[in-house]
């Protein structure tokens, strides 16, 4: 069994009867016999083992057109439904840098995973679609117009395995009457060759709603097969990522089971440190080399800091990430309106802080001390951050608008970075004695 995910309010996705026009305005309906006649769009998506003489999506790009094809014998393979010598790894990573690269192939992925993964009577092979889709996300969202449609299809999927189950004996069944005397089979189960199609389906949907946000995989470095591979493993083991703070928890209490603050937080705070980021220029303004800070995330979801960094940019940059892709933003959402309402009272700033959940409340307490070092005049004459340039480049990590209307975001950011000032300011009352004593014990 994979990782249970914890319960979280999901909203409605688009109603079927959406999903079906959606399909019959954007699919590039197919064609078969000799009298060219047309597929219906529910064979059009349901799980094929022949391959495609054109996109499933209609496009009129002729790289697109050609790559098309060719992706679709990729997914086939990765799924066992096409022989090959080829490693799953690598068909993964051809898969996916072809669609990071090229971003009009991004929809006909998710588009042909959706098909292939619809009425799918080999369990083995449904689960590695379902794998691939989890892979996928890791790198890059599809479009904006076609989100909704591949959200409702995740979504029909969070509690689907007694169906699925069903669904396959069924499909089974009525192929067994029709093709009883077939010289070739294709491999058949219902068994659970890997994980609950749910927990791919909740990882799936978990990961939709973070990369449309994030944009996935940024930098000039191709996708890696390390990060293919770790793309594959987070299914299982969440990231130290995208989680939330009690999930992180968790994760690190088997490893470090006398931490009472995130190990991420408290080891890329002092890497910060060791490599003189308070004496650097720019300092959490200035991004590190993104490729760097892809690679050190790597190494860092794998519980290793390494030696070889000499750039504090780098840990600093990856840091703020860290803060910035919480699930649940460090100041929960809940708070968020009282708190930048209460920007230019700080007693009422206090009294926040005080009723925000203890973990929330100590993680927050760990990293204004922690800035305090780099707001401390002999360092500010070097970093060229003060601190409302510190407040400025953080509260944003750690308030979370949840509006779209850019002119919200754009008068809260003020409010934002008022509050985050005045922590930094060292107002008293903020923080109790005992959090400076924990952080000096994590030093």
């Amino acid at each position: 069994m994979g990782y249970q995910f914890p319960c979280i309010a999901l909203p409605e996705p688009i109603p079927q009867s959406s999903m079906v026009d959606w399909a019959s305005k954007n699919l590039n309906m197919h064609t078969q016999g000799i009298f060219r006649r047309r597929i219906s769009i529910s064979n059009m998506l349901s799980w094929s083992g022949d391959s495609i003489k054109k996109p499933m999506l209609i496009t009129s790009n002729r790289t697109i057109k050609k790559e098309a094809c060719e992706m679709f014998k990729l997914v086939q393979i990765y799924m066992g439904d096409r022989q090959t010598h080829m490693d799953h790894n690598h068909v993964a990573l051809v898969t996916i840098t072809k669609c990071w690269s090229i971003q009009g192939l991004r929809d006909e992925l998710y588009i042909q995973l959706i098909r292939q993964t619809t009425d799918n009577t080999c369990y083995q092979s449904l689960a590695r679609g379902w794998e691939l889709m989890a892979i996928s996300l890791a790198f890059f969202s599809p479009s904006p117009k076609f989100q909704s449609y591949l959200e409702g299809y995740i979504y029909c999927h969070l509690d689907s395995d007694q169906y699925i189950v069903q669904r396959i004996k069924k499909l089974l069944d009525l192929k067994n009457k029709k093709n009883s005397k077939s010289r070739k089979k294709r491999k058949q189960n219902t068994n659970d060759e890997g994980l609950p199609i749910s927990t791919y389906a909740r990882y799936c949907y978990r990961k939709l709603q973070k990369v449309a946000v994030t944009g996935g995989k940024k930098g000039l470095q191709k996708p890696t097969i390390e990060e293919i591979a770790h793309a594959r493993n987070t299914i299982v083991t969440p990231s130290l990522f995208g989680s939330s703070l009690e999930e992180i928890m968790l994760l690190q209490k088997e490893i470090y089971p006398g931490n009472k603050l995130p190990w991420i937080q408290t080891q890329l705070s002092q890497q910060v440190l060791a490599l003189g980021g308070e004496q650097t220029e720019g300092i959490f303004r200035v991004p590190g080399d993104i490729d760097e800070v892809n690679a050190l995330k790597l190494q860092v979801d794998q519980w290793s800091i390494p030696s070889n960094c000499s750039d504090p940019s780098i840990p600093a940059s990856l840091l703020k990430l860290w803060y910035r892709e919480l699930e649940e933003p460090l100041i929960p959402q809940r708070f968020y309106e009282e708190c930048i309402g209460s920007y230019e009272n700080p007693d009422a700033a206090v009294t926040v802080v005080q009723f925000l959940p203890d973990l929330n409340k100590f993680v927050l307490y760990y990293l204004i001390h922690f800035l305090q070092i780099f707001a401390q005049p002999y360092n500010v004459g070097k970093t060229k951050m003060d601190v409302n340039n510190l407040a400025m480049v953080m509260a944003p990590n750690c308030l979370r608008c949840q509006s779209d209307d850019p002119r919200v975001i754009f008068e809260n950011t003020r409010p934002e970075a008022a509050c985050g000032g005045e922590a930094l300011a060292g107002h008293s009352g903020l923080l109790p004695h005992s959090a400076g004593a924990l952080y000096m014990h994590c030093l």
